[in-house]
């Protein structure tokens, strides 16, 4: 059968921890800054970020938590999140990242799936976290910055340093649970393993040729599996620095940026598209930047282009998901194909198979990507059927998207076998939303689909059968209450029934064609 192999070869990945690779590009600057909070300026160096990584570890294994629990993070972008992902993983235990923007239920839910009994947030979020404890086995909650009655503040979380890494199985340890919107319900629990965050550390760093010279914004959520691997354990592994950003703003953007002298953008095709056409990137000295680097959902040829001719800089693309830990293709500076998504990253194969048939395709033809690698997850947790239906046999993992790949090996993706929608490089689940819309008094059906948007990537709009007088306004309040924001559907339109099959299965080519 045709497998494509990378034409960098393979890379020798370390036999360590994901916290041993993080320290690798720590020592020896221990005076350096490593981390810099972008709106407030405050600065961690190298030394005191592994200080502070112990110190988490000797605190929560003195608690009992570690080694062997889960520790749950609600968080945005703030200098202390490495501090808290690593030292847990220190420790010997397992991270589950939590999106911040979640309701209480899906926070609940992620909370029971991972088996979490610590979990660490923030003021703004402890509402929410406290209500989706409620019934768990977290009964512990951190408030970083000074909580109510009952929380624990970061200083009771701090103990004696722990000096050595807990021992591990790295090939089979689960360091990290981020979740990963499915078609068929609620989210499922990556299991990522710390070879497979070493290995994909590895894998990138051969590519991306960061130095020390480097700096970089991470805007992009730490919860996210992009965020985590590039930013917060690529750049400091490359011992370069990292400016947080709790939240993407365009005007701090681009100050951070002219302020700290930033080289290196890693985007979403969202934000490329601001940095291509906003009037407000020529109020800035954006000189400094050698490279826009655009992930998570295909970028167009021309809006990558442009956004490289207006900073003066390569732009490139990549592909990666949270199975892959996240990265299986990436462009190179020096082997740029605009709108392509590069080549395969070193140590990894891929395949092109017809879906109908199950055959191998060749270079030019279309097919789903399967990918095989050392960054290919462990499974999903907790879902065994769920983890059958993605891995194949021999370790392919088969990723749900149609892609090409030309005879230089560079890819193309064409379009999803999954029906996930990808609004701002976020998934959403169209079962996930239309439970939810079912969930609302007076709904009796409903279907989601994507449309497809310049900016957004797509765009939920949601087809709904009611027995009653329902408007658009009790669909939004109730969404309010079980939804992430950037699940919401962005328009509805009320019809008399859902297309489906005879074996019940919505048929959503029908409702592309209404739109």
């Amino acid at each position: 059968m045709p497998i494509f192999q990378s034409p960098y070869g393979d890379v020798t990945v370390p036999d360590q921890s994901v916290t041993q690779t993080l320290f690798d590009g720590l020592l020896g600057r221990e005076d350096t800054v490593a981390v810099i909070d972008g709106p407030s300026g405050r600065e961690i160096t190298a030394g005191a970020l592994m200080s502070q990584i112990k110190a988490l570890a000797g605190g929560l294994t003195a608690r009992g938590v570690l080694p062997g629990g889960t520790v749950a993070i609600l968080a945005p972008n703030i200098p202390e999140y490495p501090a808290l992902f690593h030292g847990v993983a220190w420790g010997g235990g397992t991270v589950t990242t939590i999106n911040p923007t979640y309701t209480a239920p899906e926070i609940k839910h992620q909370l029971l799936d991972a088996g979490a009994t610590v979990l660490i947030t923030i003021s703004m979020f402890e509402e929410a976290a406290r209500t989706a404890m409620v019934g768990t086995d977290c009964l512990d909650l951190v408030v970083l910055d000074g909580g109510g009655d009952g929380a624990l503040g970061i200083t009771d979380i701090m103990g004696e340093e722990l000096p050595d890494q807990v021992p591990g199985d790295w090939a089979n340890d689960v360091v990290v649970l981020p979740y990963s919107s499915g078609t068929t319900g609620k989210p499922k629990g990556v299991m990522l393993t710390h070879r497979n965050l070493v290995a994909n550390v590895t894998q990138t760093a051969a590519m991306a040729k960061i130095t020390e010279a480097d700096k970089a914004i991470a805007f992009l959520p730490f919860f996210h599996i992009y965020g985590m691997t590039v930013m917060m354990n690529l750049f400091l592994n490359q011992r370069a620095a990292i400016i947080t950003m709790p939240r993407f703003d365009l005007e701090m953007y681009l100050r951070l940026i002219q302020e700290h002298r930033v080289t290196r953008l890693f985007v979403v095709p969202p934000v490329a598209l601001g940095l291509a056409k906003h009037p407000m990137v020529d109020d800035y000295d954006v000189s400094s930047v050698t490279e826009v680097f655009s992930g998570a959902a295909p970028l167009g040829a021309e809006i990558e282009a442009a956004v490289g001719t207006r900073f003066g800089a390569n732009s490139v693309q990549g592909y990666g998901m949270t199975e892959l830990s996240p990265v299986s293709h990436m462009t190179r500076g020096d082997a740029i194909r605009h709108g392509s998504s590069g080549q395969l990253v070193p140590s990894t194969e891929c395949r092109i198979v017809d879906p109908d048939t199950m055959e191998d395709l060749p270079a030019g033809l279309e097919g789903e990507l399967w990918v095989r690698g050392p960054q290919v997850m462990k499974g999903y947790l907790n879902n065994a059927s769920a983890t059958e239906e993605t891995m194949a046999d021999d370790g392919w993992l088969r990723t749900g998207d149609l892609a090409e790949i030309d005879e230089d090996g560079f890819m193309f993706i064409r379009d999803r076998l999954k029906e996930l929608i990808k609004y701002k490089g976020f998934q959403v689940a169209p079962a996930e939303v239309e439970a939810a819309l079912c969930g609302c008094e007076g709904v009796t059906d409903a279907a989601v689909i994507g449309r497809v948007d310049p900016e957004a990537g797509e765009l939920p709009i949601a087809f709904v059968v009611t027995s009653g007088a329902v408007k658009e306004e009790d669909l939004r309040a109730h969404c309010e209450g079980c939804l992430a924001h950037y699940k919401h559907p962005v328009e509805y339109r009320f019809v008399e029934s859902v297309p489906k099959s005879a074996s019940g299965k919505i048929l959503r080519r029908e409702l592309r064609d209404a739109l």
